[in-house]
């Protein structure tokens, strides 16, 4: 299974997935279920302050690009462990910031910690460990992560309930130190031990594949689906809330997008299996397209929404690992980092804009309903993107 057993450190596929699975819960989904209540302390609105935490994952998406060749040259473990501390210093920012300016700035460097742990640099070390035999790992890696917002948005919430939304950052932040930091040091490789396997393209060879036709359609395709997917999913709470839940079971079916994701990546292996890569992402893209749709004019029961929110969280775990294995699949894992650094870039800036676009559009649509709607168009527009590919 294993590409080059001594680039394979003992145990380094569970460290990561634990590590994984406490930085999304951390440095992305704390913020959404935190909105509400900063909004009701501070007097923000909850554009702005999603708008903040977009702007810290646009920033991702641009140190993306050279944390991806970093990753290629240097190895996993500074890159990695210096993330986990550039993360928990976020959070302290995010915590302590008496004003707006602070709290944006404070995103801005999330961002930056985003880039280096999250899944971009954990995909390049996946592929880099297991080459040709990548997929089960990067399976049972997203399997293990996607339980992040069913863990960290209740535990979230609950924190923020007992102690406020400051302290509970600060809380936040020293977990991020305490579980990721020591697991990126250990058990990440310091340097990569050259093979063939694992070559590297030239300046010219990359430039070739980034600006090629099929290169770019599949960006198109990729990103349009995650700013629709990821716009409705991260605005659940506010929408649930015109449904008439409660802010709390708003928070908990919030939380079981991660249900559906790991229920989306367990499924993900038969359609990759039975279908090939165009067809797939059109059935993908489509499947999204209705889904959102359906979040859009469903008006109950509870149990029916959260049904349909369940099952965007599969077509969320599914896109995840669409995004993993597209570029190796189709112009194999030499300077995997760097391609993989180009592609991803706009699809990550497509869900920096998610949460701020999400209640800019319902202000201007009138309702979340109408929110989800419209976005159900743009992931159709997503499909014919996807086909033309």
């Amino acid at each position: 299974m294993v590409n080059d057993t001594s680039d394979l450190p003992r145990g380094g596929l569970a460290a990561l997935c634990a590590a994984e699975t406490t930085s999304w819960g951390l440095l992305y989904y704390s913020l959404p279920v935190a909105v509400i209540p900063i909004v009701r302390d501070t007097g923000w609105s909850a554009a702005a302050v999603t708008g903040a935490f977009s702007a810290g994952l646009i920033v991702s998406a641009a140190v993306g690009v050279w944390i991806g060749k970093l990753l290629d040259k240097r190895g996993p473990r500074a890159v990695m462990a210096g993330g986990s501390v550039v993360g928990a210093a976020a959070l302290v920012l995010v915590a302590l910031a008496p004003n707006f300016p602070l709290f944006v700035l404070a995103w801005l460097i999330a961002g930056c910690a985003q880039a280096a742990v999250l899944y971009q640099p954990a995909f390049v070390v996946i592929t880099r460990w297991y080459g040709p035999h990548r997929v089960r790992a990067l399976t049972i890696l997203t399997l293990v992560a996607g339980f992040a917002s069913t863990i960290y948005s209740p535990l979230t919430a609950l924190l923020i309930e007992g102690v406020g939304w400051r302290t509970g950052f600060l809380v936040l932040a020293g977990t991020l130190a305490a579980v990721t930091l020591p697991l990126h040091w250990f058990f990440l490789n310091a340097r990569w031990t050259a093979h063939p396997a694992a070559g590297f393209h030239s300046a010219a060879g990359i430039r070739a594949i980034t600006r090629s036709r099929r290169f770019r359609m599949l960006q198109i395709a990729m990103a349009l689906t995650t700013l629709a997917l990821f716009a409705v999913t991260l605005n659940l709470i506010p929408l649930l809330l015109e449904r008439g839940f409660d802010y709390r079971t708003a928070a908990l079916v919030f939380g079981l997008v991660g249900v559906g994701q790991v229920l989306g990546r367990l499924c993900y292996a038969a359609l990759q299996e039975h279908t090939p890569p165009v067809r797939r992402t059109v059935i993908l893209t489509g499947s999204g397209a209705l889904c959102l749709a359906l979040l859009g004019v469903l008006p109950g029961p509870a149990v029916v929404l959260v049904g349909v929110v369940i099952v965007a969280g599969m077509l969320r775990g599914c896109n995840t690992l669409l995004q993993a294995t597209a570029i190796a699949d189709r112009w194999g894992t030499s300077s995997f980092g760097a391609v993989h650094g180009v592609f991803i870039a706009p699809i990550t800036a497509m869900a920096a804009l998610a949460p701020a676009a999400g209640p800019l559009l319902a202000g201007q649509l009138g309702s979340y309903s109408a929110m989800a709607l419209g976005l159900a168009g743009l992931a159709a527009v997503a499909m014919v993107a996807a086909a033309r590919s």
